[in-house]
């Protein structure tokens, strides 16, 4: 569909769309019948890297700036957001579920949450890693979002950090928490993803090849063997799967805490008093607050946090047969639409 290419208003800015990642949100909404917050008909995508083109009134700095643009915009003025809880904003703005998405040439958004890019003469990003400003456009979600996460746990180098579910958003976190001095355990079904994380992580466990219980004892006896706690496991459940939820729970130990990163539309049947038993805790989280976008940012052009094996390019005509791809797990990599 073509659409004329919009104007920034005050406070806007008109950003020429260098890539857009594709993420398991965006499949809930074309697929499972999960609702934007903005009626139809709607462009989706919320994983955004680009290059201001125009600016409105108040946002003339930054014109040719590169620039990624957050996935959850909180409005900056609202009382949670003076409380630094912009996740809750209740007026916040996301691509692809409240305003316009990503998967376009130009999408206009609000100029005061953006991430700048330092990039050369030639719109390339300036850093140790080999990346392309079309690649940072996953820092948006799939590393922003479990980094808040890994900050929201208390993650530090004493303690192990368990991911279940290591795609996209898993993968990714799973670095961060390397990066962050942890023991990091990987958890998943698809060898081909367990097997492109080992290099970054300390072990990596298939959830389809053995019972929970001995899935449960391998992961405390590796703990063990490299004289980690056995207590206080930060557990990140990031599948999006009833699965994987029920899996994540399952691993509760002793002060425990348990980040429900992932989505999914299905319930999952659980003892609650676990949390009890165990004194343990379990969150949510939704997004990120933009002021974590520059230290995640730093990590993947720094060369702390790898991107470049765990994303692929596709031209964003071809975003049916990628969506189809995604969807049908017929892809490891993080696809990214290039229009």
């Amino acid at each position: 569909m073509e659409a004329p290419i919009p104007e920034p208003g005050p406070g806007e800015v008109l950003v020429k769309v260098a890539g857009c990642g594709v993420c398991h949100t965006d499949l809930g909404f074309y697929y499972d019948g999960v609702r934007t917050k903005s009626p139809l008909p709607l462009t989706l995508g919320h994983e955004i890297s680009g290059i201001v083109t125009a600016a409105g009134p108040d946002a003339r700095q930054w014109e040719d700036k590169a620039v990624i643009i957050p996935a959850v915009m909180p409005c900056g003025d609202c009382d949670v957001c003076n409380r630094d809880l912009g996740n809750i904003c209740t007026d916040q703005k996301m691509p692809g579920n409240d305003i316009q998405g990503g998967f376009a040439s130009h999408i206009v958004v609000p100029a005061k949450q953006l991430c700048q890019v330092p990039v050369d003469d030639q719109y390339r990003p300036v850093g140790e890693a080999d990346v392309s400003l079309a690649h940072l456009s996953v820092v948006a979600d799939a590393l922003t979002t479990p980094y808040q996460a890994i900050v929201d746990a208390g993650l530090s180098a004493d303690d192990t950090a368990i991911f279940v579910g290591v795609g996209g958003v898993g993968g990714f976190g799973a670095q961060i928490a390397k990066a962050f001095g942890a023991l990091v355990v990987a958890i998943d079904v698809d060898p081909a993803k367990l097997d492109a994380l080992a290099p970054y992580v300390d072990k990596t466990f298939n959830a389809a090849e053995m019972a929970f219980k001995d899935l449960r004892k391998a992961v405390s006896t590796f703990v063990k063997e490299q004289g980690k706690r056995r207590t206080e496991w930060k557990i990140f459940e990031t599948s999006g799967t009833a699965a994987g939820q029920k899996t994540a729970f399952g691993l509760m130990t002793f002060g425990g805490h348990l980040s429900v990163v992932g989505f999914t539309m299905d319930t999952v049947e659980i003892r609650l008093s676990n949390l009890m038993a165990f004194h343990a805790t379990a969150r949510g989280n939704w997004g990120s607050l933009t002021r974590y976008y520059p230290p995640v940012r730093d990590l993947v052009l720094s060369g702390k946090v790898k991107m470049a094996p765990f994303v692929k390019t596709f031209p964003l005509s071809d975003i049916n047969t990628v969506f189809d791809m995604v969807h049908h797990q017929k892809i490891v990599q993080r696809a990214i639409m290039v229009p």
